[in-house]
């Protein structure tokens, strides 16, 4: 039965609710998604909109496209400091590959205490311009340097972008060396900027929604008022956000994923009847919330290539885990890693029957020891 809360509940150590641990065994297997995963489509939606600001102002003044550009929170990290797995660099020299991150800050920082909610690996073939991505799903139980096996989200919480990326590496052999962060509270700031969006609100969700407005009131000092009965609303920024993160009503996490979607829809929508003083306007609101190492001269030099890029596929990663309750924390447990990171690397390399490093093979090993599962 569901119940009124006041207070945001405890996201953390909760199992995901169709998830849900059945006397401490376990729940259910993920299968491959062919179907792009909301959370990509969430943080493209958000690069979409720079990109094609930027590429409108590209072709009229280069030096205001640097003003703009300069507004992003650049990290001084670079490739020397990343580590990879021995001989994985060589074997993927004809790919780039990055790191999309969307960082649930409950500060405007893009420091270490923030998870990384929403992990992505972009890999562009740059030969053939085709692009692939793999969502990497946030609870999956890997190895973080320094503090053993634990759920990826918690790698950019512990270290920032620099473990976050070493932690991909060193467990799917991959040879990332740049990354792209988006504060998820640019939610709050973008739909504020744009006047609002209008969003249904059905009886379980009036439920739960004032407890998440009543808690990001108190962490922004803001005023948003309550939703008190069901119909549709102009929400504003709190609001929205607000909506977007209620994970308790039937449907669980597979819902709020399409609130997400649906505010950003809302989002979209509305910016593509923009004209350019008010793109102006939303850029100025969204790149003070992007984090990147990739230098201004690569983004200028990346953006006039942009439109030959195709993105080719999209899927979730790991194409097959197990949901295990460990210390009283829910982890999502890849069946097994070894096999998971060849069939990533066939799925965006084309490398048919790779053969994952020792490393991974080790880090496979302790996973099974650990849990029992994939043997």
């Amino acid at each position: 039965m569901l119940e009124d809360i006041n207070n945001i509940p405890p996201e953390e150590n909760e199992p995901k609710h169709e998830d849900k641990i059945n006397n401490g065994k376990k729940i259910k297997k993920q299968k491959p998604k062919k179907k792009m995963n909301i959370f990509v489509k969430i943080l493209l939606t958000l690069l979409i909109l720079i990109v094609v600001f930027v590429t409108v102002v590209f072709s009229t003044s280069y030096i205001y496209l640097k003003n703009k550009l300069g507004k992003i929170d650049y990290v001084d990290l670079k490739s020397t400091e990343i580590t990879i797995n021995h001989g994985v660099d060589e074997s993927l020299a004809t790919y780039r590959n990055i790191a999309l991150l969307g960082i649930d800050a409950r500060s405007d920082t893009f420091g270490t205490g923030n998870r990384s909610d929403c992990i992505m690996i972009l890999s562009l073939n740059e030969k053939t311009k085709d692009v692939k991505i793999a969502s990497v799903y946030r609870d999956t139980y890997l190895n973080i340097d320094g503090h053993g096996l634990d759920k990826v989200t918690h790698a950019y919480s512990y270290g920032g972008p620099k473990l976050a990326l070493n932690t991909l590496n060193k467990n799917l052999d991959l040879n990332i060396t740049e990354f792209v962060a988006i504060n998820f509270d640019t939610v709050r700031v973008v739909v504020d900027s744009i006047g609002g969006v209008e969003i249904p609100i059905d009886s379980q969700e009036v439920k739960y929604i004032n407890g998440y407005i009543n808690s990001l009131n108190k962490q922004f000092g803001t005023s948003s008022a309550n939703i008190t009965t069901p119909g549709t609303y102009k929400l504003d920024g709190v609001q929205a956000l607000a909506y977007s993160r209620i994970r308790y009503t039937d449907g669980g996490d597979y819902k709020r994923t399409e609130r997400m979607r649906d505010v950003f829809m809302a989002v979209f929508k509305k910016a593509k009847t923009m004209n350019i003083s008010e793109l102006n306007d939303l850029a100025n609101t969204i790149l003070p919330h992007v984090s990147t190492n990739i230098s201004e001269n690569e983004i200028m030099g990346m953006i006039p290539k942009a439109i030959s890029f195709n993105i080719k596929d999209s899927f979730g990663w790991p194409y097959e885990t197990e949901g295990k309750m460990i210390t009283k924390v829910w982890y999502g447990v890849p069946i097994n890693l070894q096999k998971n990171v060849s069939k990533l690397h066939e799925s965006l390399f084309n490398e048919v029957d790779y053969e994952p490093t020792d490393t991974v093979k080790n880090i496979s090993n302790d996973i099974i020891k650990t849990t029992g599962y994939g043997k």
